[in-house]
């Protein structure tokens, strides 16, 4: 109701009373369009229905619903009038009590779900907009892609935002089952999101490495109550719920049977890419990532520039698969070794020595795609685990 009457309220005041909480407002809106406000909210909020606002007029008069053309509201259990229910005392507490504790868990696993939800979609396009990146789409140029552009990433992270949100329920809703059934779920609504990416982009790859792993890591924070997310915490229950997935889904591969770039580069070189990095708990997001992000802010650096000092670190402590694609494994352990001596010099470079690595990366079609994907996956849980 505050968010609603934002810059309108005059005077407030709060009671705790017998008959539970209680808040008198007196606001500067029109009497009709600030009951409009208080029937929304107690039509369509989660826990309106546990809510009763009556609006009086400057007059003394007390608006009704029926003048609106709404109905008069219904009791909690069962279909009748709410008033007639009160006077006879038709149910138990125990009954009300059980229906206003159902209704406070949808509250909570809507709020929660939606919480993470924009996270994850803050994170998506903070990545995007870290400039400078060498080989990868940011604010100044399209890197080593021809194909797609920051608006490509700004339709795929809009597009995604619901399904993010639909992770962190399955999470939520699988929470007191093993973590391998949660992913289990999750792995028919990642092809969803899929699509949906696909669709909005109009057929560019934006973030299929990201929906993995960030879908996975929504599921296991919608796992957790949220004094329980710290990033240890957090990568530990991706670890969980992907326990053994290397061995089931890449054992076997080989170079004549591979059908994605991810098998190939395992077949070729035994390099498990976000499957192991998952299964071992995002280790370079743990480790690398976000003590290197959180340190540049400690410095003074922006979070733009210490993002970029971010995604250099994770591309020297991991083997990128998607270089090791559009190259071979001979240029990526080229590319990681000249990085990693960048950074034994200059932790934190500067803008002109990262331009300078983006004029390389574009001339030789190079885009660490999967370290951009870490990138995204430091920035979500610092914001989960930061933000209150």
């Amino acid at each position: 109701l505050t968010d609603s009457l934002s810059g309108h309220i005059l005077c407030k005041e709060h009671k705790v009373t017998e008959a539970g909480w209680e808040g008198y407002y007196i606001t500067d809106l029109p009497a009709d369009q600030l009951k409009q406000i208080a029937m929304d909210i107690e039509d369509t909020e989660p826990i309106g229905r546990l809510f009763d606002m009556d609006v009086i007029t400057p007059e003394g008069n007390k608006l009704t619903r029926e003048a609106f053309g709404r109905p008069r509201r219904q009791r909690l259990l069962w279909e009748n009038d709410a008033a007639v229910c009160a006077r006879s005392r038709a149910h138990s507490l125990a009954e009300l009590q059980d229906k206003t504790g159902f209704l406070l868990y949808l509250c909570a696993r809507q709020w929660l779900t939606e919480y993470i939800a924009t996270r994850a979609y803050f994170a998506l396009n903070e990545e995007v907009c870290t400039t400078p990146k060498p080989g990868l789409v940011d604010r100044n140029n399209r890197g080593a892609h021809q194909d797609m552009g920051i608006r490509h990433f700004f339709a795929s992270a809009n597009a995604l935002r619901s399904y993010f949100a639909r992770f962190a329920e399955e999470g939520f809703l699988t929470r007191d089952l093993p973590p391998a059934e949660t992913f289990a779920r999750i792995r028919s609504l990642g092809k969803e999101a899929e699509q949906a990416m696909l669709r909005a982009t109009h057929g560019v790859n934006t973030h299929k490495g990201a929906i993995f792993s960030m879908g996975l890591s929504c599921a296991a924070a919608g796992r957790l109550p949220p004094d329980a997310w710290s990033p240890e915490r957090l990568l530990s229950e991706c670890a969980a719920m992907t326990e053994g997935l290397v061995s089931r889904e890449l054992a076997g591969i080989t170079p004549e049977n591979v059908t994605t770039a991810g098998e190939k580069v395992f077949a070729n070189y035994g390099i498990s890419g976000v499957r192991g990095q998952a299964e071992a708990g995002f280790p370079a997001v743990l480790s690398v990532g976000l003590p290197v992000l959180r340190q540049g802010l400690a410095n003074g650096l922006s979070f733009n520039d210490a993002g970029c000092a971010t995604l250099l670190h994770l591309l020297a402590a991991t083997d990128d698969t998607n270089l090791i694609h559009r190259s071979d494994r001979q240029t990526q352990l080229q590319v990681k070794q000249e990085v990693a001596l960048l950074l034994a010099t200059t932790p934190y470079p500067t803008a002109e020595q990262i331009i300078a690595l983006d004029t390389d990366f574009i001339q030789k079609n190079l885009s660490p795609g999967g370290s951009a994907d870490l990138l995204a996956l430091t920035y979500f849980l610092h914001f989960l685990t930061t933000e209150k």
